[in-house]
């Protein structure tokens, strides 16, 4: 079945008009017919059953019809990336919208080597993500801020689970064994690593939880992938049906 996410209000009986990229992938792409059902979200209103209703040359039309699922957001998890080169750092940003992230929040470091930033481009494969693995909402993705902004934003209420490539660190299972599902950021640093300067002030931040991905040293997109999946397994949504 075809998801779309749109930013219209939904509910039974509406009728909307698609702009003509959306129009695009539906008809040329997915070769949708007029008459026939696909299903539209906007990470408010829940997902919704709709009917292709007309085509026209730049745009197409949809109504609305049933409700098939209630509003749903996981776990309130942000995703800390520095900055890298933009492939793979499009790829962090692809398996944080399909391993469940609420946010991505890019960082600049002392060891940042990175192209300039699209967050509009990021935030289209975030939705696309989110379109192909049957979430209900689209994270949010956020322009670059320094580390140290990043580390006030994070606030005493949110654990921050720091991927500390020093080696000094606990594993992550063990470290993450008895927390609890609070809000959560996952902080994943450039493939420099974090200057001495910058490790010490991420375990100074309140609610830091420094621990190890394992033996061996991962690229940033492994090392954001593999973070996300133990947090999920430990203490995300993976517990739940």
């Amino acid at each position: 079945m075809i998801r779309l996410f749109v930013t219209h209000d939904l509910g039974a009986g509406v009728d909307l008009n698609l702009p003509a990229e959306q129009a695009h992938y539906l008809v040329n792409v997915m070769r949708l017919e007029v008459g026939k059902t696909l299903r539209l979200f906007n990470g408010r209103n829940g997902e919704w059953a709709a009917r292709l209703i007309a085509v026209a040359k730049r745009g197409a039309s949809l109504r609305v019809e049933t409700l098939e699922r209630a509003q749903h957001i996981g776990p309130d998890l942000d995703l800390i990336v520095a900055l890298i080169k933009r492939p793979r750092l499009e790829t962090i940003v692809e398996k944080a919208a399909e391993l469940g992230a609420r946010r991505v929040r890019l960082t600049a470091t002392e060891r940042t080597n990175a192209d300039r930033v699209k967050v509009e481009r990021l935030t289209a494969i975030a939705t696309e993500a989110a379109e192909q693995t049957g979430r209900l909402d689209v994270p949010e993705v956020l322009a670059p801020e320094r580390l140290d902004r990043v580390l006030a934003g994070c606030g005493s209420s949110r654990r921050l689970m720091f991927c500390d490539e020093a080696g000094d660190a606990a594993p992550a299972l063990a470290a993450l064994r008895d927390a609890s599902t609070t809000p959560w950021a996952i902080l994943i640093g450039p493939e420099g690593g974090f200057s001495p300067a910058e490790r010490a002030r991420i375990r100074a931040v309140p609610g830091a939880v420094p621990v190890s991905l394992g033996p061996r040293i991962l690229r940033a997109d492994t090392a954001a992938i593999a973070a996300m999946t133990l947090w999920q397994a430990a203490i995300g949504d993976w517990r739940t049906p």
